[in-house]
């Protein structure tokens, strides 16, 4: 048996009364539902990783880099030369294009929690992932055991 979701339900599925075609099909989706699942962990990995990059690059302002040398990122490929003004404040990008200032220890704590956010969203998903990559093992398993049947079944064609 197998046990899939629809709008919010747990629906029980006996899987030895569904054919092979039928069993072909719930094995797809659960391939493209596992797909989905493994970009979602990369997307947040991705995430994760920017995060986590930022509270690094945050550790290394300090009251004695006000008037140093940066390179600001404009986007992910160009930078332009710029100069630290303050170095007990920084500005963030909190997400669709919003921005706010927080003072340096402010900011760290911040990714910190965005860091550890992302990571149980990643838990969450991988979870799921593996409870759909235990369904597709059954689904499998059910698959070859009754192509075994049916192979067994078909009449041997008989000797001339």
């Amino acid at each position: 048996m197998a046990a899939t979701e629809s709008k919010g339900e747990l629906q029980t599925i006996d899987l030895s009364k569904l054919n092979i075609q039928q069993l072909a099909q719930l094995k797809n989706q659960v391939d493209n539902e596992l797909m989905v699942f493994q970009d979602s962990v990369h997307s947040l990995k991705i995430a994760q990783t920017k995060f986590l990059e930022s509270k690094e690059s945050l550790d290394k302002i300090t009251p004695e880099s006000k008037g140093k040398d940066i390179m600001v990122p404009l986007t992910g490929s160009m930078y332009v030369p710029g100069k630290i003004a303050d170095s007990e404040k920084v500005i963030i990008d909190i997400g669709t294009g919003y921005y706010i200032e927080k003072d340096v220890e402010a900011a760290k704590d911040y990714f910190k929690r965005k860091v550890a956010f992302v990571t149980e969203q990643m838990e969450k998903i991988q979870a799921i992932g593996v409870e759909k990559s235990k369904i597709k093992e059954v689904l499998m398993d059910v698959m070859e055991s009754k192509i075994q049947i049916m192979g067994a079944q078909r009449p041997v064609a008989a000797d001339t």
